[in-house]
């Protein structure tokens, strides 16, 4: 699937099906797609700064962590630092370990008056396998996409 209008139409199906409050769930696929053939396009990588640096960087995405690490408080200038590094009508992919606290990126950055925001299904990392491993049940490395280790 390489269509824009076919991969935001998928996402926002997701989202409405789960009744979510953001624009729309994308798989990591999607999610390149999108950043490849989509102008304007950004990722935003909601970790913490320990993830980038332990676990591994997205090249080009704009990192703003969501909760700060170690205590994983939620980050008080979210929505200031995204404001000040988005533009408010780019479409934004927001990317977290195994895409859950990118949901609530998403959620935030609407209700702020962003006007695409969109969830990067699976996350950085995937789910924990039987072994409580990440990385070997999808995400956004376990697919082959871009990173590097931080």
């Amino acid at each position: 699937m390489s269509c824009i209008s076919d991969i935001l139409t998928l996402a926002r199906t997701r989202a409405e099906q789960q009744g979510v409050n953001y624009s729309g769930d994308v798989t990591p696929l999607e999610a390149y797609t999108l950043l490849q053939e989509a102008p304007g396009t950004v990722l935003v990588d909601v970790r913490t700064r320990a993830e980038w640096d332990w676990v591994g960087r997205v090249p080009h995405a704009v990192e703003i962590d969501w909760a700060e690490y170690p205590d994983m408080t939620r980050n008080p200038n979210f929505i200031t630092d995204l404001r000040r590094q988005v533009d408010s009508e780019a479409t934004i992919l927001f990317l977290c370990r195994s895409g859950v606290r990118s949901r609530s990126a998403a959620s935030a950055a609407l209700e702020a008056g962003f006007t695409a925001a969109y969830n990067i299904l699976e996350g950085f990392e995937g789910d924990k396998d039987a072994f409580n491993h990440r990385g070997k049940l999808g995400g956004w490395r376990f697919h082959g996409l871009p990173w590097y280790q931080g």
